[in-house]
């Protein structure tokens, strides 16, 4: 039987299979390390030697266990979403975990958003839609974790509401809460070389504890999978597609009843019925988006599909999942919106349909812009 390597500091066994998953080690590193007697998991290496701190994955049960223990905390609990991707960011009954503790909701990717909107209408909404998941945000804050010079506001507010508290920041995955941290840790550091491993006496797999001046920590915790995001049956690149990465450009569409919109080969949006409009589609600028008629609909998806409509890429997702259909009756202006990917703005009274690939979310919401 082989004996069981473990990484030096986290304590994870490591593998070499699974790049995604927890004590992934490459094999060259692995045999290297062994030759040292110095093996970490990548996630270590990547903390200690580069100063980044990368996502870990836990299992629903793990972090379910994990956000229990939140509510048994006297701490500051700062949630972190993606405003581009709001419902599909959310943890869902967050506020039954958190107890009495007071909550920050960041809103992260704001520069993704165009700049027409302005933050205070957009702050406005978050706070209805917070509301709305059962949250009561002490403060809502909007900032863009790949800006260093907006990390002083977040840090200023943690101040304030921390009390002489712990903090512990919450995530689901992709919402940017990694590059965050680092960021936190860069201004508050000083002298980035400093950080190793060392300075983080906590850094386990269910958390990163972060020095703070007064004996308590800045707790980086692992982000929980959320399983109706389109990021979790794409390949790595069809992935680089669909996430925005700088300010989405809105794409209008004058339509007919019984047209269609294919958002890619990843979902697709019929206008069913209602007078002639136009719709506004806000996803990311690489996302290819095609018309067609709804009576053709079916035959042109079968045909194109990974060719003349991708992502998905045969390559990159040989198993992509079947769109499901979802059907709504709209009698103001609303986003339909397709959880990871983006959504449409219906101006007008219609009856429309979204489809998805089976276990993502469609939902209808208060237009945001």
């Amino acid at each position: 039987m082989t004996e069981e390597i473990r990484c030096i500091g986290c304590g994870v066994q490591i593998q070499t299979e699974a790049v995604n998953e927890l004590g992934y080690t490459p094999k060259n590193a692995l045999e290297k390390g062994l030759e040292n007697d110095e093996v970490y998991c990548q996630r270590c290496f990547r903390l200690r030697h580069y100063n980044e701190i990368q996502d870990v994955s836990l299992t629903d049960n793990d972090f379910l266990q994990l956000l229990n223990e939140l509510g048994q905390k006297d701490a500051l609990i700062v949630n972190v979403i993606d405003i581009f991707d709001f419902n599909g960011s959310l943890i869902p009954g967050l506020h039954r975990f958190i107890g009495d503790n007071p909550l920050l909701l960041v809103g992260n990717k704001m520069d993704v958003l165009p700049k027409s909107l302005k933050k205070g209408k957009l702050t406005q909404w978050l706070k209805e839609r917070a509301f709305e998941a059962g949250l009561r945000p002490q403060e809502v804050l909007l900032t863009s974790a790949r800006k260093a010079g907006e990390m002083s506001d977040l840090l200023a507010m943690i101040e304030k509401y921390r009390e002489g508290r712990d903090v512990y920041i919450v995530g689901v995955t992709n919402v940017g809460k990694s590059t965050l941290i680092n960021q936190i840790i860069k201004q508050t550091a000083g002298v980035q070389e400093l950080i190793t491993t060392s300075r983080f006496p906590g850094t386990t797999l269910d958390k990163i504890e972060i020095p703070l001046d007064d004996g308590h920590f800045l707790i980086d915790t692992p982000g929980i999978i959320h399983r109706q995001q389109m990021a979790h049956y794409l390949g790595k690149k069809d992935l680089k597609i669909i996430a925005p990465h700088k300010e989405i450009k809105p794409k209008v569409y004058q339509l007919n009843p019984e047209q269609t919109l294919f958002l890619g080969g990843l979902a697709r949006f019929d206008f069913i019925q209602g007078e002639r409009q136009s719709f506004v589609a806000y996803v990311a600028n690489d996302v290819e988006i095609h018309r067609t008629k709804l009576v053709k609909a079916d035959e042109f998806y079968a045909k194109h599909r990974g060719g003349l409509l991708q992502p998905p890429r045969p390559e990159e997702c040989a198993d992509f999942p079947e769109l499901v259909r979802f059907e709504f009756s709209v009698k103001e202006k609303t986003d339909i919106v397709f959880a990871g990917l983006g959504w449409i703005t219906i101006k007008n009274p219609a009856v429309i349909a979204g489809w998805a690939p089976k276990g993502v979310d469609v939902i209808t919401r208060k237009a945001l812009i």
